[in-house]
């Protein structure tokens, strides 16, 4: 499994309920582009319409020796998902705070793979809290290092 995108900022600004895999519909060049790493989902988010889910604001960097260059780089993109997976999906995100967020893009087996997850977003004091943890992490790590 190559990973070629990640959204950090999201371990940030949510807890993490549960992770999905999703594949990604794609246009001729997007899938070489894409496996160079030229795509960014740290503005992206996932949201349904029509009973599917889409993937909105992700931007992928033009193949460079395409033929057809007309691709827009933020269209919006449909993803590929079981239908009770969906269904579970917009049922939770009905619900008060819930969300779906990007957490990566990898390749797996030659194709394109996309790890959704259903999140619930963070009050400010709680991200204050999961940094002072982190560098209590960081601090015994570094003391344990030592000895």
């Amino acid at each position: 499994m190559k990973q070629l995108a990640n959204n950090k900022k999201a371990f940030h600004d949510y807890f993490i309920e549960k992770k999905y895999e999703a594949g990604i519909e794609l246009q001729g060049s997007e899938v070489k582009s894409i496996k160079q790493g030229k795509v960014s989902i740290k503005e992206s988010f996932v949201g349904d319409r029509n009973g599917e889910m889409y993937i909105y604001g992700m931007h992928v960097t033009p193949f460079k020796e395409a033929y057809d260059q007309k691709i827009d780089p933020t269209r919006t993109r449909k993803l590929l998902l079981h239908k009770k997976e969906i269904d579970t999906l917009i049922g939770k995100k009905t619900q008060d705070g819930y969300t779906i967020v990007p957490l990566s893009v990898y390749e797996k087996n030659g194709l394109v793979k996309m790890e959704i997850a259903l999140a619930k977003g963070k009050k400010q004091y709680d991200k204050r809290e999961t940094i002072k943890r982190k560098e209590v992490d960081r601090r015994i790590d570094r003391a344990l290092k030592n000895y």
